[in-house]
Protein backbone atom coordinates (compact mmCIF):
# COMPACT_ATOMS: atom_id res chain seq x y z
CA UNK A 1 0.00 0.00 0.00
CA UNK A 2 1.22 3.53 -1.03
CA UNK A 3 0.98 6.65 0.79
CA UNK A 4 -1.24 7.84 -1.61
CA UNK A 5 -3.52 5.15 -1.17
CA UNK A 6 -3.56 5.73 2.29
CA UNK A 7 -4.53 9.35 1.66
CA UNK A 8 -7.40 8.66 -0.50
CA UNK A 9 -8.53 6.31 1.65
CA UNK A 10 -8.94 8.29 4.75
CA UNK A 11 -9.63 12.08 3.14
CA UNK A 12 -13.16 12.27 4.28
CA UNK A 13 -14.41 12.63 7.39
CA UNK A 14 -13.09 14.22 10.49
CA UNK A 15 -12.13 11.08 12.45
CA UNK A 16 -10.16 9.43 9.75
CA UNK A 17 -8.24 13.03 8.99
CA UNK A 18 -7.36 12.84 12.65
CA UNK A 19 -6.18 9.47 12.35
CA UNK A 20 -4.39 10.08 9.43
CA UNK A 21 -2.70 12.80 10.62
CA UNK A 22 -1.62 11.86 14.17
CA UNK A 23 -0.12 8.59 11.93
CA UNK A 24 1.40 10.72 9.84
CA UNK A 25 3.57 12.70 12.21
CA UNK A 26 5.05 9.08 13.08
CA UNK A 27 5.67 7.93 9.70
CA UNK A 28 7.39 11.51 8.69
CA UNK A 29 8.98 11.59 11.97
CA UNK A 30 10.60 8.25 11.32
CA UNK A 31 11.20 9.21 7.60
CA UNK A 32 13.23 12.58 8.44
CA UNK A 33 15.19 11.36 10.97
CA UNK A 34 16.16 8.40 8.38
CA UNK A 35 16.82 11.13 6.21
CA UNK A 36 18.77 13.14 8.29
CA UNK A 37 21.20 10.73 9.69
CA UNK A 38 22.37 9.65 5.83
CA UNK A 39 22.50 13.74 5.00
CA UNK A 40 24.86 14.15 8.06
CA UNK A 41 26.36 11.06 9.09
CA UNK A 42 28.89 12.52 12.00
CA UNK A 43 25.58 12.59 14.38
CA UNK A 44 22.22 11.42 14.47
CA UNK A 45 19.38 13.76 14.05
CA UNK A 46 18.19 13.07 17.99
CA UNK A 47 21.58 13.86 19.03
CA UNK A 48 21.71 17.06 16.73
CA UNK A 49 18.10 18.06 18.08
CA UNK A 50 19.76 18.18 21.27
CA UNK A 51 22.15 20.36 19.92
CA UNK A 52 19.60 22.66 18.50
CA UNK A 53 17.81 22.73 22.32
CA UNK A 54 21.43 23.85 24.07
CA UNK A 55 22.44 26.56 21.27
CA UNK A 56 18.92 27.95 21.74
CA UNK A 57 19.27 28.31 25.02
CA UNK A 58 20.29 31.56 27.14
CA UNK A 59 23.48 31.18 27.61
CA UNK A 60 23.91 28.32 25.46
CA UNK A 61 23.66 25.95 28.61
CA UNK A 62 20.40 23.15 29.58
CA UNK A 63 19.68 20.95 32.47
CA UNK A 64 18.74 17.59 31.57
CA UNK A 65 15.51 17.79 32.46
CA UNK A 66 15.10 21.09 31.03
CA UNK A 67 16.09 19.59 27.54
CA UNK A 68 13.93 16.22 28.39
CA UNK A 69 10.92 18.20 28.40
CA UNK A 70 11.74 20.40 25.22
CA UNK A 71 12.24 17.47 23.28
CA UNK A 72 9.63 15.15 24.75
CA UNK A 73 11.44 12.25 26.25
CA UNK A 74 13.11 11.25 29.28
CA UNK A 75 16.09 12.83 31.18
CA UNK A 76 17.94 9.31 31.10
CA UNK A 77 17.23 9.33 27.13
CA UNK A 78 18.90 12.94 26.86
CA UNK A 79 21.91 11.76 28.82
CA UNK A 80 22.31 8.65 26.74
CA UNK A 81 22.41 11.09 23.93
CA UNK A 82 24.53 13.89 25.91
CA UNK A 83 27.14 11.73 26.59
CA UNK A 84 27.77 10.60 22.98
CA UNK A 85 27.85 14.06 22.19
CA UNK A 86 30.37 15.09 24.96
CA UNK A 87 33.08 12.33 23.48
CA UNK A 88 32.59 13.79 19.98
CA UNK A 89 33.84 17.09 22.19
CA UNK A 90 30.33 19.03 20.90
CA UNK A 91 29.03 19.38 24.96
CA UNK A 92 30.50 19.57 28.20
CA UNK A 93 28.34 17.98 30.74
CA UNK A 94 28.46 19.24 34.27
CA UNK A 95 27.51 19.69 37.66
CA UNK A 96 24.93 22.74 37.65
CA UNK A 97 27.00 25.31 40.61
CA UNK A 98 24.04 25.89 42.06
CA UNK A 99 22.19 22.97 42.69
CA UNK A 100 23.99 19.82 42.35
CA UNK A 101 21.27 17.42 41.44
CA UNK A 102 21.18 19.42 38.35
CA UNK A 103 23.12 18.08 35.53
CA UNK A 104 24.01 21.00 32.66
CA UNK A 105 24.99 20.50 29.11
CA UNK A 106 26.75 23.25 27.54
CA UNK A 107 28.27 23.94 23.75
CA UNK A 108 31.68 23.50 23.31
CA UNK A 109 33.71 25.52 20.72
CA UNK A 110 33.88 22.55 18.65
CA UNK A 111 30.33 22.24 18.91
CA UNK A 112 29.66 25.83 17.72
CA UNK A 113 32.18 24.91 14.88
CA UNK A 114 29.66 21.92 14.06
CA UNK A 115 26.96 24.37 13.55
CA UNK A 116 28.98 26.47 11.30
CA UNK A 117 30.10 23.84 9.37
CA UNK A 118 26.28 22.18 8.84
CA UNK A 119 24.47 25.30 8.45
CA UNK A 120 24.34 25.52 4.90
CA UNK A 121 23.85 21.45 4.63
CA UNK A 122 20.74 21.45 6.86
CA UNK A 123 19.35 24.26 4.73
CA UNK A 124 19.48 22.68 1.54
CA UNK A 125 17.93 19.34 3.14
CA UNK A 126 15.32 21.90 4.40
CA UNK A 127 14.80 23.91 1.32
CA UNK A 128 14.09 20.67 -0.62
CA UNK A 129 11.54 19.45 2.06
CA UNK A 130 9.55 22.68 2.02
CA UNK A 131 10.22 23.69 -1.86
CA UNK A 132 6.57 23.22 -2.58
CA UNK A 133 5.17 25.33 -0.46
CA UNK A 134 4.10 29.87 -1.19
CA UNK A 135 5.13 31.45 1.75
CA UNK A 136 1.56 31.81 2.64
CA UNK A 137 1.31 27.89 2.55
CA UNK A 138 4.14 28.01 5.04
CA UNK A 139 2.90 30.38 7.05
CA UNK A 140 -0.50 28.29 7.47
CA UNK A 141 1.10 25.33 8.11
CA UNK A 142 3.22 26.49 10.80
CA UNK A 143 0.32 27.91 12.37
CA UNK A 144 -1.47 24.93 12.47
CA UNK A 145 1.35 23.13 13.42
CA UNK A 146 1.83 25.00 16.72
CA UNK A 147 -1.95 24.33 17.54
CA UNK A 148 -0.96 20.67 17.28
CA UNK A 149 1.65 21.57 20.34
CA UNK A 150 -1.54 23.18 22.34
CA UNK A 151 -3.39 20.31 21.76
CA UNK A 152 -0.68 18.38 22.68
CA UNK A 153 0.01 20.45 26.38
CA UNK A 154 -4.25 19.89 26.36
CA UNK A 155 -3.71 15.60 26.51
CA UNK A 156 -0.57 16.00 28.49
CA UNK A 157 -2.48 17.91 31.63
CA UNK A 158 -5.38 15.40 31.02
CA UNK A 159 -4.03 12.21 30.41
CA UNK A 160 -4.20 10.93 34.14
CA UNK A 161 -7.65 11.61 34.10
CA UNK A 162 -8.12 9.83 30.71
CA UNK A 163 -6.86 6.85 32.22
CA UNK A 164 -8.97 6.50 35.15
CA UNK A 165 -12.18 7.38 32.61
CA UNK A 166 -10.95 3.98 31.13
CA UNK A 167 -10.54 2.28 34.48
CA UNK A 168 -13.89 2.72 36.11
Amino acid sequence: MSVKNLTEAFKRGRDKQQRAIFASLFILSNRLQTSFDKVDPFITMKQFMVLVMIKQAPDKTLDLTSCGELLGCSRQNIKKLAIVLESKKLIMISRNSNDRRRTNLALTAKGEEYFQSVAQLHSKALGIIFEEYTDQELELFFSVFMKLYDGTEKLEATENEIIKEEIE
